[in-house]
């Protein structure tokens, strides 16, 4: 984003122009950008918006076009380069660099050009000041008396920058050059005597003696005609010099003698092309680097591509981006003949962060500029810098950087040179503003981590034990500087085994610690990088260690932030920006481990509200998973009186949403169950085991014992029979599941009871005839039946269909095991008549035992029908198991079986 002032009024972005609309608001913007950083009072203002006195509504009218104005910066990413638009009392202020609006520069250029020793110094950036004017300054305001003023001085700072090109022409013999210039605007202002002079001057040096006496004689009748005054001075001397054809009047003022080869003046001073010293500012080649072969034909394609161009290398700390680009600049050193320059911008660091000008001062004393020769503004530093730097092969190496403003003063000008910028956040301001060309770095493959770490231990150590390296490689993240610090350990104690190291970073509590030596390591890295963070984001992130999981949504993060998942994800996306977390999945962030031991590290300095808001954030969400994963069913639970209802739940297209998010908040959910236990809120605990039961009813051999027996005791430890009761229901399926009958027969036998106990008739009837299924699978067919016949007369006095369905389905498929089969069908179309449209698992369910039934009976067609039907609910619900049953028994029916 930039700004123009010297043309129609305009915001300049990657897009193209953007007008700022009408006439006062685009005097508005104008009137700002001429006092960037300064607050600018209302009255003034007004003044540069109403030619005539302002109307009483004024004021009312001004703050319209401020709103607009901020809306129109904020549309296209102002914040990102630096500009915001304040108010101040009774005045506005825009804030921003100066060097983003064009008049700055031209300025800027103009007033360094005329402190040049050598002619052609002063033309180089006397035309790169000139080129910035696209028509009459101020276009498209409003004709008031401080916008015209503004625009008359910007004009006249032009001509008079025309008038000193031409002088600069002239020194250096380039006559025609000069005429040519001054032609154009003295026909454009043929009332300007000195224009007209310099003009004649030029034209008579050029050989053009009688253009010139032409040219002389015109302005002389145009200013008797015009104004009734005679020529002054200044044109009358000049004209009397060509009359007397005196040559030394006309002769142009010598510039410096210039040396004829590049190396520098006899006095120490820079020649135009630059001096002939070559800077070499970069550090010494990083020892035992390793890898990366990859990411440098990405940064030598980025190094490229396009004019001047600048390649962003990025990543988290810790990940070796100095080393990378380091190494990368030595390794090409044969291709930036003219130089290369480093600076370390220490944008994280606990040092302050250098001043663009101070780094200038360094980059020109480099490039062979004296000291007295060093300009006092940092703003008429970077003009150097850009205009000693045009005609180079040069690398500009920023390391460190925090912010694309910190970069942006020291991009060289050179369309041949390369600047390479470090950071651990992406910069896309950047990005955005100079077509920066991002190389992201990650983790180090296994292969390159060893290859590090025997680059420091040697080669026979790590092969002696290559999987404790591998192994450390891992616990390490794959991150080069918590690997130079293991390795860095393990190398002071020689007969120490990697194994042993291995056995101490896998303590969780312990890990950070040993990746540290004494002010290097990866928590000193973590810390500067949360350091440089705006707070909202540092309180996402230290918030990310009460997080009971390895990943997360917005909502998650919302809930433990106490804002909203908008906010959130504002947050969580600065966070992945600074390289903490990764968007492995879109819509889910993840941070690396050590990231994530770190945040832990930070959790007490957290909301110690936020972990409660999350469990509440799970048992509401929770429910509005299983309602869209098994419409009509009973809820799983009810929520705790204290619950809290978070900002927003997510909402679930279907039953596939649902399921997508129990198998992402597993691990989370899980931990949650821990934690919530830990801190005695097992009301919490018990309900949040049971979030994920569609999921397990599909995915039965999933390992999910371990999380129901948590919940069971929690359950029990609430003394809450209910709960009691639904866990030791789902237990004892599961189980059962898992071929584990007699542990699945205790919680199952028990379940009833306690569901009676309870007063919740639904969950009785589910609890008995999931222990009778269990006693029918397990030879007791009898009893089986019995409890079968008991669970479908307590579904009946319920009146829930979806518990009717399934203690049909049940005592259908008990029928079917007798070889009832007329029975089996009655019960099964029965519960077909009660199913809900939207529950595809359970109506494949039912035709599997529809079918089986109809075959049974002698009716094939119609049984191969129904499961045809089944596999394919079942295979487009993700139900693989029921789709792998109907399958099996259509081959038995082909087979005749």
């Amino acid at each position: 984003m930039e700004f123009r002032l010297l043309g129609s009024v305009a915001v300049v972005t990657e897009g193209g122009d953007v007008a700022p609309g009408p006439a006062k608001r685009t005097s508005l913007l104008a009137a700002l950008l001429l006092r960037p950083n300064t607050a600018v009072h209302v009255t003034g203002l007004m003044d540069a918006l109403w030619e005539d006195e302002p109307p009483t509504h004024a004021k009312t009218v001004l703050q319209g076009h401020v709103s607009r104005l901020r809306a129109l910066l904020a549309a296209h990413g102002a914040e990102a380069y630096g500009v915001e638009l304040t108010t101040q009392g009774s005045a506005y202020l825009l804030r921003m660099p100066e060097s983003l609006v064009d008049a700055h520069r031209f300025e800027e250029l103009v007033g360094l050009a005329g402190a040049q020793r050598h002619a052609a110094d002063t033309v180089r950036m006397l035309r790169e000041a000139l080129s910035y004017w696209q028509g009459p300054a101020l276009t498209g305001t409003v004709p008031s008396g401080p916008l015209d003023a503004a625009a008359t001085a910007l004009e006249e700072l032009r001509l008079s920058s025309v008038e000193a090109l031409a002088e600069a022409y002239g020194k250096l013999g380039e006559h025609g050059r000069a005429a040519a210039v001054l032609r154009t605007e003295a026909v454009a202002h043929p009332l300007r005597e000195s224009l007209a002079a310099a003009l004649m001057t030029a034209l008579a040096r050029a050989g053009r003696r009688s253009d010139a006496l032409d040219w002389y004689h015109r302005t002389r009748r145009l200013l008797a005609e015009e104004l009734g005054v005679d020529p002054g001075g200044a044109l009358s001397e000049t004209y009397a010099g060509l009359l007397r054809d005196q040559g030394a009047a006309l002769a142009p003022v010598p510039d410096a003698p210039e040396p004829s080869s590049p190396g520098p003046s006899a006095v120490g001073e820079p020649s135009p092309q630059g001096s002939s010293a070559v800077p070499e500012l970069l550090p010494r080649v990083p020892r035992g680097f390793t890898g990366r072969e990859t990411e440098i034909r990405l940064l030598d394609r980025a190094a490229g591509a396009g004019e001047g161009p600048v390649c962003l290398v990025t990543g988290p700390a810790g990940v070796g981006k100095t080393a990378f680009a380091v190494h990368w600049a030595h390794r090409r050193r044969d291709a930036f003949p003219d130089g290369r320059l480093f600076a370390d911008l220490r944008g994280f660091s606990d040092t302050p962060a250098p001043e663009p000008g101070v780094v200038l001062r360094e980059f020109l004393l480099a490039l062979g500029v004296p000291q007295q020769r060093v300009p006092e503004t940092a703003v008429g530093r970077g003009a150097l810098f850009r205009s000693l730097t045009a005609g180079r092969r040069m690398l500009v190496v920023l390391d460190n950087a925090r912010s694309s403003e910190q970069v942006r003063p020291l991009l060289p000008g050179g369309e041949a040179c390369v600047t390479v910028v470090t950071s651990r956040d992406r910069l896309g301001g950047l990005v955005a503003s100079d077509a920066a060309r991002p190389v992201p770095l990650g983790q180090l493959p296994p292969d390159a981590a060893t290859a590090l770490l025997a680059s420091v231990l040697g080669e026979a150590r790590v092969a002696a034990e290559p999987e404790a390296a591998a192994r450390l490689a891992g616990l390490c993240d794959g991150l080069p500087l918590a690997l130079r610090v293991t390795a860095a350990r393990l190398a002071e104690r020689p007969g120490r085994l990697l194994g042993a190291m291995v056995g101490e970073l896998a303590d969780e509590q312990g890990r950070l610690a040993l990746l540290d030596v004494e002010d290097v390591g990866v928590s000193a890295a973590l810390r500067l990088t949360v350091q440089q963070l705006p707070e909202s984001a540092a309180r996402a992130f230290r918030a990310l260690g009460l997080h009971t999981g390895s990943d997360l949504d917005h909502f998650a993060a919302a809930a433990l932030t106490g804002t909203t998942p908008a906010r959130a994800t504002a947050d969580l996306e600065r966070l992945a920006a600074a390289h903490l977390l990764t968007e492995a999945v879109p819509g889910r962030w993840t941070p690396h481990d050590l990231v994530r031991l770190y945040a832990r590290g930070l959790a007490p300095q957290a909301d110690p509200e936020g972990l409660r808001r999350l469990l509440d954030h799970y048992l509401y969400a929770g429910l509005a998973a299983d309602a869209a994963a098994e419409p009509g069913s009973q809820p799983c639970y009810a929520l705790p009186a204290d619950a809290r209802r978070p900002a927003a739940i997510p909402e679930f297209e279907g039953r596939s949403a649902a399921l997508d998010w129990y198998v992402a908040e597993r691990p989370a959910l899980e931990g949650a169950v821990a934690a919530s236990a830990a801190l005695g809120l097992h009301d919490r605990a018990w309900r949040l085991a049971l979030v994920a039961w569609p999921l397990m009813l599909m995915r039965l051999q999933d390992g999910w014992t371990p999380l129901l027996e948590a919940g069971l005791a929690s359950a029990v430890a609430a003394g809450d029979p209910d709960a009691e009761s639904r866990t030791r229901a789902l237990l004892g399926w599961i189980l059962h599941e898992e071929g584990r009958h007699t542990e699945a027969l205790v919680h199952l036998e028990r379940a009833p009871a306690l569901a009676a106990l309870a007063g919740d008739p639904i969950s009785e009837a589910i609890a008995v005839v999931n222990h009778a299924a269990v006693l029918d699978a397990t030879g007791d067919s009898a009893r089986a039946r019995v409890l079968m016949t008991e669970a479908v007369a307590l579904a009946d006095r319920t009146g829930h269909p979806s518990t009717q369905v399934l203690t049909l389905q049940h005592l259908a498929a008990h029928c079917l095991g007798a070889e009832e089969y007329e029975q089996a069908l009655e019960h099964v179309l029965r519960a077909g008549e009660l199913v809900a449209p939207d529950a595809v698992v359970v109506q494949a369910q039912l035709r599997i035992v529809r079918g089986e039934a109809l075959a049974g009976i002698g009716r094939v067609e119609e049984a191969a029908h129904q499961l045809e039907r089944a596999a394919a609910d079942a295979e487009a619900a993700g139900f693989t198991e029921g789709s792998a049953r109907a399958a099996e028994r259509l081959s038995r029916l082909a087979a005749g079986r």
